[in-house]
């Protein structure tokens, strides 16, 4: 038979059908089907930077993070700062502060623009938090900002408007945890002129709100239901605190035996999410995925929409403490922590330049993250194989604050010198880098790390070689993974300074020594551009 290129483009037309219909086929919701069709996209891989707006009715007492849960624990700051502004839990709720999230300065358009311009590829919006209230035109929660404080589809809004600007569009769920998160407002005061009264959580019941803002809304949907209640009879604020510390305070990815309904309706709002707004990345606040089964079924729900829609899956999907297997399926996130090594899979560090949720002490003492420890942060992690995932907290109006606004800027500066050059696109060299300040890897060790001119890293693009001092050198530095001993075969031609000219070097058996020319005003963590055979 003669092959006609009719016959050849009949085959290549049927391969095509067969591969979109397998796409389409359904994803098996186990580990290893997930293993089978996951691949990290190289959008991901090439992005390295995204900001993230974690942005919740948390953040309308501006008191920082978890104010819904520690607002009901006698004793501690939050609950004492929601008596003197609010009133008493027992009478003014958490339920109250949700409605009291206006968004009425929120300028989406004019955030998104600033974010883009500081090199951001991707941006993250908040669909939910422990609090349990949804961002977005929920189906199966009634407890949404469509109906409740803004009255605007905040997901909807974000998505349309980064797409918009070319951005890739994430979002975060962290709803999961609500059922023990919440069981603080179904406790009381242990003392005190109100000791063993219960908080709104316990009393409170769809009937309540007849004529109110919320008639027709039922509490114990936001709350969750009882689930460890806190018994009569406790004795003390510390050992109320104690209690909660011990029974509710635990990072718990289980199921709540007698609360079925709330992991039924976790996941029918994250199927939910993706559908209606087809985020190309879902950050899971979880260690693994919730629930068991149930999690598992929704991550196969999420690759099989984007396989269907791709062809292949396309998206990312974030937790946290995988293990070996699981990172094969998912991208391992490190909530404000480092890696200590150069990771041979893609991953994430996320984190912020003050508190999650809006917290005003931190402009008020000037106590931000400032906009070069942000950079050196970055340059740490790209080059271990990893993307750095920023959040910019904001009021409950909608904006960000003065302070985060000169942050934001001198990140853009160094983006705009540096991003396209040693950032975007990039992929690690043989080694992450050197110097003499040593990070631990995990979660939560940001801690006080100090960086210095010694302390280089490496990123590889174009056939060329970047290395980031991270602090400006005011002497010659020496690098000695670039010297003849460490490279034998290597020839270096030409050093330079990215979005400067050429720098002097030396080079010998115990490395490379650049002489760089002292900063500029605003000036920090210099990129050196080396060329040359064998380097890259």
């Amino acid at each position: 038979m003669v092959l006609t290129r009719r016959h050849v483009l009949g085959g290549v037309a049927a391969a095509a059908l067969a591969s979109r219909a397998q796409a389409q086929a359904a994803l098996a919701p186990n580990w290893s089907a997930l293993a089978g069709a996951f691949r990290v996209p190289d959008w991901f891989r090439d992005a390295k930077f995204g900001i993230w707006a974690h942005w919740s009715a948390q953040c309308v007492p501006e008191f920082g993070d978890w104010y819904g849960r520690k607002m009901y624990i006698q004793g501690d700051s939050f609950y004492e700062h929601h008596l003197k502004t609010y009133g008493h839990p027992a009478d003014h709720g958490f339920l109250e502060i949700e409605n009291a999230w206006k968004a009425q300065n929120w300028d989406p358009e004019h955030l998104i623009g600033l974010y883009k311009a500081a090199g951001a590829k991707y941006f993250m919006a908040l669909a939910n938090h422990h609090d349990n209230l949804d961002t977005f035109d929920s189906a199966h929660h009634a407890w949404n900002t469509l109906r409740v404080g803004p009255k605007r589809d905040i997901i909807g809004t974000w998505e349309k408007i980064a797409r918009r600007e070319g951005l890739r569009f994430a979002v975060s769920n962290h709803s999961a945890h609500a059922w023990h998160w919440w069981q603080t407002a179904y406790g009381y005061d242990a003392e005190g002129p109100r000791a063993g009264q219960r908080y709104d959580a316990f009393k409170l019941t769809k009937a309540d709100g007849a004529g109110k803002w919320w008639e027709g809304l039922d509490p114990q949907e936001l709350y969750t239901g009882p689930a460890m209640v806190p018994p009569d009879g406790i004795p003390s604020a510390k050992a109320m605190r104690d209690w909660h510390d011990t029974h509710t305070g635990r990072w718990m990815e289980f199921a709540p035996p007698q609360n079925p309904h709330h992991v039924a309706k976790w996941l029918l709002r994250q199927k939910d999410l993706v559908e209606k707004y087809r985020p190309d990345m879902v950050y899971f606040d979880d260690f693994g995925m919730p629930f068991g089964p149930v999690g598992v079924e929704a991550l196969a729900h999420y690759y099989q929409q984007s396989a269907a829609r791709d062809g292949q899956v396309e998206v990312v999907a974030t937790a946290k403490q995988l293990t070996p297997f699981q990172r094969t399926a998912l991208v391992d996130d490190v909530e404000r922590g480092f890696s200590d090594r150069l990771r041979d899979e893609p991953w994430q560090t996320c984190t912020c330049i003050g508190d999650w949720h809006y917290n005003r002490a931190r402009f008020e003492q000037k106590s931000y993250v400032p906009a070069e420890k942000v950079i050196q942060r970055l340059c740490d992690v790209v080059s271990k194989n990893g993307n750095l995932l920023l959040s910019i907290p904001m009021r409950g109006d909608g904006t960000i604050d003065s302070e985060e606004e000169k942050i934001v800027a001198g990140i853009t500066g160094w983006m705009r010198r540096n991003g396209e050059a040693a950032i975007h696109g990039s992929r690690p060299w043989r080694i992450y880098g050197e110097g003499p300040t040593q990070v631990g890897g995990g979660m939560f060790n940001e801690g006080k790390v100090s960086f210095e001119a010694q302390d280089v890293r490496f990123t590889t693009k174009g056939g060329a070689l970047f290395a980031a001092l991270l602090a400006w050198p005011d002497r010659p530095v020496t690098i000695a993974a670039l010297g003849t001993r460490a490279l034998p075969d290597a020839a270096i031609e030409r050093v330079r300074l990215v979005g400067g000219g050429p720098v002097r070097f030396t080079r010998n058996d115990a490395g490379l020594t650049l002489d760089l020319p002292p900063a500029r005003s605003g000036e920090f963590v210099p990129v050196v551009q080396i060329d040359g055979r064998g380097v890259a």
